[in-house]
Formats: structure tokens, C-alpha cells, sequence
């Protein structure tokens, strides 16, 4: 005699790490990596419900724009709810993207808000001054090497990137108080002061919904026996992502063999520590 397993499931789409940040050995979270993982977690089950978990420091503004509209067609085109769950951290891009939920549940101890925009470099002109080095640019511009951390900031450089931080500043606000609209208690000077908080915190701001975690919400929605099934972002691990990248094998560019650039792959990986740092983790 067969027996079918009759329990509701609730599919799960887990959003971790740093927005944007993607090179052949990390694939980071961009729209090209979770757009089809979002269209099987909203056809998965027949129940209204769509679990997202975030972890995530940030990253790109765009990348998270793009997941973060593309969750709220989907919600609307499959008449779905979503509900979102910050795990370690849901700040700056992690929020844009907590922002796509109908509800936003937090951990205790989860860190929450950042709603600002930062552009972090170095200066290195005097470094190379001292040891008597040229920097040699040329450039079809006068704007093209706007920046460059091997020649003296310019204050209309700073002003241009300023202006251009307030814009992208202003596009993150306008999604927080249009998706938490009659939620939002703090002052606004705070709430969008580029500060973070626990839990508790961003709870009585109105940036959350609640204290929760994604098991224990889908039983007290669906019931005890509701199942929650878990929607990959990618399948396979390192060496599939190896025999996936172009050029690898050697019938490809006219025999050459390619290999990825590990020197990419290190300043993505100290540009994410650097976020999480950010954060106390």
C-alpha cells in the first residue's frame, strides 16, 4: 500500500552574503544567480506562502533593487505573501532586499537598519610620491579618472560622488516608507542615518514586524505539520562552477586553457570581509 505525504510545504529561498560581488569563484547574490531559484520557490507549493531568509551586509544598490522588484512581480503575478527572516545581519542592500516581504521577522540578536549608502577607497598618492613613482593616466575626459586613489582627490570629484550617493539615498528611502508605510515609528534623521540595531530596536522603529524564526511562523500560519522545503541557489559546489566557466576546457580558445583570475577573487573576498566587518562578524 503506498502512503502520500499529504503535509502543506512552505518553499524557502535563503539570500546569504554580500550583494553584487560576483567573480568566477564567488557567486555572490546578483539577479543573474537567484532569478530562477525566485520562479521555482513561488511555483513550489500550492499554499499563499514564500519563506525568504537574509543574510546579507549589502552591497549593490542595483542588485538589490532588481532581486528586491523581482520578488515583489512574483508575489503579485502567483498571489503569493512573503515572509521575510533576518538571520546574523539584514543591513543596507540586506534590508532593500528584507523590504520585498509583506513581513519582515527578525532573531533577538539579528542586526537590522543601515539605510544609507557608502563609498569607501584610499588614497595613495602620497605613498607613491614618497617612493617616486609616476602615475601616468590619459584619458579622452577630463572627468575619466575621477577618483583615482593614486592622484590627489578633487573637491568637485567628491561633490559629484556625494550628489550621487544622495540620489541613490533617496531611492532606498522612498522603498522603505512606501513598504513600511504606517509601520515606521523612529525619527527620520535616525531611521535613515546609515544606523543599525538589534531586533528589539527595529522593532519599535517599525523596520520589523516581529521576533520570530521561519519554522516556528509557518507552524503557527499552516500548521504543525507543515513542511519546509529548502530552494538551492545553485547546484553543485566549487569544481561545477569550474566546468561551467568559459574557456575552461581546452577545445575552447583555440586550445588555451583559461584560468579565472584568483587576484579578482582576493579583493572580492577582503571587500565582503570588510562589509561584514562592518557589523561586529
Amino acid at each position: 500500500m503506498l502512503f502520500f505525504n499529504r503535509s502543506p510545504v512552505v518553499p524557502v529561498l535563503r539570500l546569504s552574503g554580500p550583494i553584487g560581488m560576483v567573480t568566477p569563484l564567488r557567486p555572490g547574490l546578483a539577479m543573474a544567480s537567484v532569478a530562477g531559484p525566485l520562479e521555482k520557490a513561488f511555483s513550489l507549493s500550492r499554499l499563499p506562502s514564500v519563506a525568504v531568509v537574509i543574510n546579507s551586509p549589502g552591497g549593490s544598490p542595483v542588485q538589490s533593487h532588481l532581486i528586491f522588484s523581482r520578488i515583489r512581480q512574483l508575489a503579485a503575478e502567483k498571489e503569493k505573501r512573503v515572509y521575510v527572516f533576518c538571520e546574523d545581519v539584514a543591513a543596507s542592500g540586506g534590508y532593500f532586499l528584507a523590504l520585498a516581504g509583506d513581513e519582515i521577522y527578525a532573531d533577538p540578536s539579528s542586526i537590522v537598519g543601515s539605510i544609507g549608502v557608502i563609498s569607501a577607497s584610499f588614497g595613495l598618492d602620497k605613498l607613491i610620491g614618497r617612493f617616486g613613482i609616476d602615475r601616468r593616466v590619459h584619458s579622452a575626459g577630463k572627468d575619466k579618472g575621477a577618483l583615482d586613489p593614486f592622484q590627489p582627490e578633487r573637491p568637485e570629484d567628491v561633490a559629484r560622488l556625494k550628489d550621487l550617493q544622495r540620489h541613490v539615498h533617496d531611492v532606498f528611502i522612498g522603498i522603505v516608507k512606501e513598504r513600511r508605510a504606517g509601520k515606521l515609528a523612529g525619527p527620520e534623521e535616525e531611521l535613515f542615518s546609515g544606523a543599525y540595531w538589534s531586533a528589539a530596536k527595529a522593532l519599535e522603529y517599525g523596520l520589523i514586524d516581529g521576533v520570530a524564526d521561519v519554522r516556528s511562523k509557518m507552524q503557527a500560519l499552516h500548521g504543525k505539520k507543515v513542511r519546509l522545503r529548502a530552494v538551492p541557489l545553485a547546484p553543485g559546489g566549487l569544481l561545477s562552477r569550474f566546468r561551467r566557466l568559459p574557456g575552461l576546457h581546452p577545445s575552447v580558445n583555440d586550445g588555451v586553457a583559461f584560468t579565472p583570475s584568483f587576484a579578482d577573487d582576493l579583493i572580492s573576498a577582503v571587500e565582503a570581509r570588510a562589509l561584514w566587518s562592518r557589523f561586529g562578524l
